[in-house]
């Protein structure tokens, strides 16, 4: 963030737009990507988005990396791909407003990872904000009360891949700015998605690859506007303001794919990110107590 002084509506108004981008991804997907393999899906979306990198072209090409620079980088692209596919599994086959509400997993796998394989401390708190997480996912799927098919389980896997992703963005940032750290996520998640899309490759009508160019630009789009939200204001500020992808994804689920709004996905949704919120506030009070202040942005 930037170390000017916080400017709480800008970031609110840069989320909304984060979440507007992610919302159009999701809606994008459900419509024009029925037809293909979810790999080869998201193999396209990152393919045309790789024009999105020619104004840094020149600054990857002179970039020198070292051994474990290549082995994180290509860590972290197999895992985000692998999220990926998933992803794209489950998103033609549930309703929007649920894969949105269990995307909100990833950042409890995030904290989790970090006490596993950081050595993080986890207090009891942010345990007791895990479990009542876990509870907001099992609210949403309700075992036993109804089938919970392959689906169910790609987007929990999904969440799973994606906070492995981040951890390792948590390495690779100590080394690397953004710009870089990004574009080689798009280079490397193609590289990956690649043969597993050649796997079952049907081949891409001209609106098919239109329809993925257009994912690409909301996602990219996304994040950009993600980005601007972290460096003009607090975490524990961006972060509730997510919790729209979800009213939306409900309104527009309800009217373009006549998908009934679902009071326990919503409830599930609520918990999982109040629970995400608490860790993210806990986090920035933590940061806060901090003797050192934090490097400048290279």
């Amino acid at each position: 963030m930037d170390h000017a002084a916080p400017r709480p509506l800008e970031g609110i108004a840069w989320m909304v737009a984060t979440g507007v981008c992610f919302v159009a991804v999701t809606v994008v997907v459900k419509f024009s990507a029925q037809d293909l393999p979810a790999a080869q899906a998201g193999f396209l979306r990152y393919l045309l988005g790789l024009v999105f990198l020619l104004p840094v072209a020149r600054t990857l090409l002179s970039a020198r990396l070292v051994r474990r620079d290549w082995v994180l980088f290509g860590a972290r692209g197999t895992v985000h791909a692998l999220g990926v596919a998933l992803w794209f599994y489950a998103m033609t086959r549930l309703p929007i407003a649920e894969v949105t509400a269990m995307n909100y997993l990833a950042p409890v796998y995030v904290t989790l990872g970090a006490a596993l394989f950081l050595g993080e401390r986890l207090a009891l708190r942010r345990v007791l904000a895990i479990a009542a997480a876990l509870l907001g996912a099992f609210v949403i799927l309700r075992p036993g009360f109804r089938e919970v098919s392959a689906a169910h389980g790609a987007m929990v896997l999904t969440a799973m891949f994606f906070g492995a992703s981040y951890l390792l963005t948590k390495r690779l940032s100590d080394d690397h700015g953004a710009p870089m750290i990004v574009a080689m996520l798009s280079i490397t998640v193609t590289i990956a998605l690649a043969p597993l899309a050649a796997l079952d490759w049907v081949r891409p009508t001209p609106v098919d690859l239109a329809w993925m160019f257009l994912v690409a630009v909301f996602a990219t789009a996304g994040h950009y506007a993600m980005a601007r939200a972290f460096r003009v204001a607090p975490v524990m500020v961006t972060q509730p303001v997510t919790f729209l992808q979800l009213v939306w994804a409900v309104l527009l689920g309800w009217a373009i794919f006549a998908e009934p709004p679902d009071v326990w996905v919503v409830l599930g949704g609520a918990i999982i990110l109040s629970a995400v919120s608490f860790i993210a506030w806990r986090e920035a009070v933590a940061k806060r107590r901090a003797v050192s202040p934090p490097p400048p942005d290279p």
